[in-house]
């Protein structure tokens, strides 16, 4: 049974930076694809940042150059490293798993969510 549960997630002032952490039991960090996504509340969910089983990461254009997505093989984990916050990255974010080595617009396994609010 796979789950994904993030963490990490909190308030901040605009400018500030947060670390969101997505830990996995049942998936393959190391070799699955795995994407960060976020929604907030009335808007429509949005992919932040993707992270093939190669490697290969992909950003949205309103993170590029602010949001980092790593993962660590050996924790199970993924993260997404938020710099230069803005009052618009108030959002719910969400851990997901495709299912699959390369990455595409359906993903099977999601997290819970964690909450980020940035205050201007």
């Amino acid at each position: 049974q796979v789950q994904l549960v993030e963490s990490g997630g909190g308030s901040v002032q605009t400018g500030g930076s947060l670390r969101l952490s997505c830990t996995a039991s049942g998936y393959s960090v190391s070799s699955g694809c795995m994407a960060w996504f976020r929604q907030a509340p009335g808007k429509e969910r949005e992919r932040v940042a993707s992270i093939d089983g190669l490697g290969y990461t992909t950003y949205a254009d309103f993170v590029k150059g602010r949001f980092t997505i790593s993962r660590d093989n050996a924790a199970k984990t993924m993260y997404l490293q938020m710099n230069s916050l803005k009052p618009e990255d108030t959002s719910r974010y969400y851990c997901a798993g495709r299912g699959r080595s390369w990455c595409g617009p359906d993903y099977t396994y999601w997290g819970q969510g964690t909450q980020v609010t940035v205050s201007s």
